[in-house]
């Protein structure tokens, strides 16, 4: 028996990277996003100077075949900070989809497979959180407790929560009332049962293509943070530092700011196209259109 659900697992991943080849955006954002979690990871062997150390006798040099990307107002090499931003940008992007995509999930199936009581007071909870505008509740938070990693990491995972709890909730609905679920309950299969064998397989498909399009939301967020010196604390690189650093010179060293936003924009489009090859494939319906 576990063979068999080993060989179906390998069958269904198999069949996402055959269609990923096969798609060329969905191809380029897988390139784009494996590079970019290869970069994160390895930064630390790969960077080619210290990315916090100073050399004010460089500053503001232009791109070079020493400095690919030029040197900030303090001589640091600005090619090593964006690859050492890249793994703040992962350090955020992991726990924060995981744990709201986590509790979305717990909350959804709970909403949507329990009483109608159950149900309201979680859509309340729900409601409540996204009443307040994403921004405006982070900055608020950061500037009660004060800026650092672990407060971005919990404020926006705390405002992506009901995204992933209305998704799951609205897929449990549908499926609650479907007959092989109404015939486990007939066999006294418990809800426990229901829910981790037959509802979570039917709901991770639309959550995996959601957090893939969420990522380039949070990494953006983070860097919108520390844009405003309300993120990650110097002189620990981001990409929204860099951006802060390059916009104060902007007339007079343009590579700095340019530096920062390629990163943005490449993981944006990576993830993106990625999302949208892994709908396609989640989707039967998209993916006999192609």
């Amino acid at each position: 028996m576990a063979d068999t659900e080993n060989t179906k697992t390998r069958g269904e991943f198999a069949e996402i990277i055959y269609h990923l080849v096969r798609d060329p955006l969905g191809c380029t954002g897988f390139v784009i996003v494996t590079a970019f979690v290869f970069i994160a990871l390895f930064a630390d062997f790969i960077v080619p100077y210290d990315p916090i150390g100073l050399n004010i006798k460089d500053r503001l040099q232009g791109p070079s075949a020493a400095h690919l990307m030029g040197t900030d107002q303090l001589g640091r090499d600005t090619l090593s900070r964006v690859m050492m931003g890249s793994r703040v940008a992962l350090q955020v992007a992991l726990p924060t989809i995981g744990g709201a995509m986590f509790i979305g999930i717990l909350l959804g199936m709970i909403a949507g497979f329990g009483s109608r009581t159950v149900d309201n007071a979680i859509v309340l909870f729900f409601d409540t959180i996204r009443s307040f505008p994403t921004v405006m509740f982070a900055l608020a938070v950061v500037a009660l407790v004060g800026p650092s990693l672990t407060t971005v990491i919990f404020v926006i995972m705390m405002t992506s929560i009901p995204t992933y709890g209305r998704v799951v909730r609205t897929q449990t609905l549908s499926l609650r009332n479907s007959e092989f679920i109404l015939a486990e309950r007939s066999l006294g299969a418990s809800v426990a049962r229901i829910l981790g064998v037959h509802i979570l397989p039917n709901v991770m498909g639309p959550l995996a293509v959601l957090a893939a399009m969420d990522i380039p939301t949070v990494i953006g967020l983070e860097a919108g943070l520390s844009f405003l010196g309300m993120g990650v604390k110097p002189p620990t690189p981001s990409w929204g530092s860099i951006l802060n650093d390059g916009y104060s010179l902007i007339r007079n060293t343009p590579w700095i700011i340019v530096a920062g936003g390629i990163p943005l924009i490449l993981t944006t489009l990576g993830f993106t196209f990625l999302g949208e090859a892994l709908r396609d494939v989640v989707d039967p319906k998209l993916r006999g259109t192609k």
